[in-house]
């Protein structure tokens, strides 16, 4: 026996189905499916089932609607489906086969790690046609509808546009219109379906349509909402006014059999070359997949001289082989500008090309490996940036790698080729398991720091203050990004000394480290994205050890600071040095960069978690 639940609630033994009549010990089914294999709380399933008007004896009431689910499953004879009264509330125990939700869920893990946009298309549809008709038409519960239902429909809305995307990007375009004008009716506010369907009209030779779509969605938007469309919808419509292409050539109709081979796979126009990058999640959502694009220079590159002549190296020599090389340290550190600077320095070493591929959206949010391999496989991206010859070796900078899962599909096969990885992540587990190197960066020298704030200003201003120019660096904890900050804001004010803003700086040492209308130049949320990546109970630890008065501490000092055994100390500050958020040093101590200490110490403390006093932590072995 089956539970359907992507859909009106039913019972199906794979031939005849029964959908179940609304009724409490409905709801209450629902209820326990949605949260299979997890307690679900008295409380919420009070709720779920009478809503504001619970009877006075709920939980005698639960108790009977319990009673009468259980006589339903032995009528239907249901015996892979187990409601175990628990501490606290009840759970539904279910084998993954037992139940439709879990099945798409786990189709959906299957798309992101397919190998190629077909194998990744298939596990979608497939787990698209699990749905359907009505969700939960009938379960009469408004706090389900309010609660539960609204991320559910999400997640399904989120795979249609992500197979929408891949056939697009094989120029499926003319046999996609008919499902995105349905699916762009239905969810209007939606922009990427409404995108989706311009850029299917346009690519079908059907203009004056595509436009005209274009200005019923503005309209909408703006009598409805009061917005404007997003920018990725403004520059579809300038591209279709100007007459530009996008993407591939639409193929010959052949009855939707097209060659795979023939088309490219990104979906959606190129990013604009500086796009904007807003700070939410719908960004992931809008964002068309990521392009891999030739390196670009870094300004006023300073410092690394040691670092770059090492990974040069190792990048370089070994052409028998693929070479794989992780680039790893605290976020903000400059892994992004030293992987570009050196695939620029590596020009003669791969004529088959350097790219740069992003890894994450621009909420800070891991892109897929179907994504990413979706982009690498366009057609242009096997053109050198710098040689015509594309079966020669290749360098790949994948840039802010959130996980190993998320790389191993990409990693060298050819001897020659060399991917070179950034993450905020060591990736030791990768590196052994793969073969490759791995570096971590640590902060630029007091010198460097000068220089690269120097290189900005220019030497005039810099050497008239030179005093106040070791104080900034100093208050920009030597990282990279934050002295790019603060010398872009003094070059933007002329006028303003250097030791001026060393003491704008001191008032808010990591606020002030932000410019205004980049989100991208933001140390706070540089630093906050990598936390929001972790564990809530290892930012907690993070945020516990930057309030910590003790400069140095060692796993015996972390079981005090975060209340737990020595063994579980250690293993926290692994965990936060992997991430880059924690320095080790070679006796066994551990430090946090002063930085990442201010920016801990903004943070509201959450949790149980409480910071050792000085003192106590000073007379702390």
């Amino acid at each position: 026996m089956q539970f359907q639940v992507l859909g009106p609630l039913s019972i199906t033994d794979g031939c005849d189905s029964v959908v179940l009549q609304p009724s409490k010990p409905t709801v209450l089914l629902a209820a326990l499916l949605l949260r299979h294999n997890s307690v679900v709380s008295t409380e919420f399933l009070q709720s779920a089932i009478w809503g504001d008007d619970q009877p006075a004896s709920a939980k005698a009431a639960l108790q009977n609607c319990v009673l009468r689910l259980r006589r339903i499953f032995v009528k239907y004879g249901i015996a892979n489906a187990l409601i175990e009264s628990v501490p606290g509330g009840y759970r539904i125990s279910i084998e993954a086969a037992a139940l439709d939700l879990m099945r798409f869920r786990q189709l959906l893990l299957s798309a992101d790690a397919a190998p190629d946009p077909d194998t990744e298309l298939r596990a979608l549809r497939e787990a698209l046609a699990l749905w359907q008709g009505p969700f939960l038409a009938n379960v009469p519960s408004d706090v389900l509808r309010r609660d539960e239902i609204p991320h559910l429909v999400e997640e399904r809305l989120r795979a249609v546009e992500r197979a929408r995307d891949i056939e697009l990007s094989m120029g499926r375009c003319q046999q996609v219109i008919t499902e995105l004008w349905t699916v762009a009716r239905a969810y209007p506010a939606r922009e990427r379906f409404r995108e989706q369907l311009i850029e299917a009209l346009y690519r079908s030779g059907r203009q004056a349509e595509a436009l005209a779509e274009y200005r019923a969605v503005k309209g909408y938007l703006r009598e409805e909402l009061g917005v404007s469309p997003g920018s990725s919808l403004q520059r579809l419509e300038l591209t279709i006014l100007r007459g530009d292409a996008i993407g591939p050539p639409v193929p010959a109709d052949r009855g939707g059999a097209e060659d795979p081979a023939d088309t490219a796979t990104a979906a959606g126009l190129p990013p604009a070359e500086d796009p904007p990058a807003p700070p939410t999640a719908r960004a992931a959502l809008t964002a068309p997949p990521p392009t891999a694009r030739p390196i670009a220079p870094v300004p006023h590159f300073t410092g690394r001289a040691a670092e770059t002549a090492s990974l040069v190296t190792r990048l370089t020599t070994g052409a028998s082989r693929p070479v794989t090389v992780v680039l790893s340290g605290a976020p903000g550190i400059g892994k992004t500008a030293l992987a570009q600077h050196i695939a620029l320095l590596t020009r003669d070493a791969f004529p088959g090309g350097r790219f740069l591929v992003p890894m994450s959206h621009p909420d800070g949010t891991p892109r897929s490996p179907g994504e990413i391999a979706s982009a690498l496989a366009r057609p242009e991206h096997h053109r050198a940036d710098d040689g015509a010859d594309h079966g020669r070796r290749r360098l790949l900078v994948l840039d802010d790698v959130t996980g190993a899962d998320q790389v191993q599909p990409l990693l060298p096969t050819r001897p020659g080729d060399a991917v070179l990885i950034t993450s905020g992540l060591g990736l030791a587990g990768l590196v052994a398991a793969h073969g490759g190197w791995a570096h971590r960066l640590d902060t630029l020298t007091e010198e460097e720091s000068c220089r690269l704030l120097a290189a900005v200003l220019g030497t005039e201003r810099a050497e008239a203050e030179p005093d106040a120019l070791r104080l900034l660096a100093a208050g920009c904890g030597h990282f990279p990004l934050a002295l790019t900050i603060m010398a872009a804001r003094l070059l933007t004010r002329p006028r303003l000394r250097v030791a001026d803003c060393v003491a704008w700086l001191r008032d808010d040492p990591v606020a002030r480290l932000s410019l205004a209308g980049d989100p991208r130049l933001s140390v706070p949320r540089v630093f906050a994205t990598a936390l929001d990546r972790l564990d809530p109970l290892l930012a907690d630890a993070f945020e516990a050890i930057g309030r910590c008065d003790r400069r140095r501490l060692t796993a015996r000092l972390g079981a005090r600071l975060l209340g737990v055994a020595p063994h579980e100390a250690e293993e926290t500050l692994e965990r936060l040095v992997d991430a880059g958020l924690l320095e080790e040093e070679p006796a066994g101590e551990y430090h946090m960069h002063e930085l990442l200490r201010a920016f801990a110490r903004t943070r509201p403390g959450r949790g149980d978690l409480t910071a050792v006093p000085a003192a106590t932590a000073a007379a702390s072995p």
